[in-house]
């Protein structure tokens, strides 16, 4: 499973886009470099079920950022956030 697939199946568990996911994570201040990934890994299970490896592709982006090396995301060097339907 490819980086990007794990993020466009937080959308899918939780029914909200990953760039919406990051504005919650936010608002509970689950955010920047110094965001604590068992914190972020309690909150997705708890509020929608997510495992630990899913929720740990959304604590690199919070982490890191959108950028990753393009073979972990299907040849781009970015993360897709915005939902599946969206993508180009």
């Amino acid at each position: 499973m490819s980086f990007q697939a794990y993020i466009d199946a937080l959308e899918t568990k939780t029914g909200m886009t990953p760039r919406a996911l990051l504005g919650v994570a936010a608002a509970r201040g689950l955010e920047g470099p110094q965001v604590r990934a068992g914190a972020v890994i309690d909150w997705l299970k708890e509020d929608y079920g997510v495992g630990r490896g899913h929720a740990m592709a959304l604590v690199h982006v919070i982490k890191n950022g959108v950028t990753i090396p393009g073979k972990h995301v299907g040849g781009a060097d970015t993360v897709w956030l915005d939902g599946k339907a969206a993508r180009r």
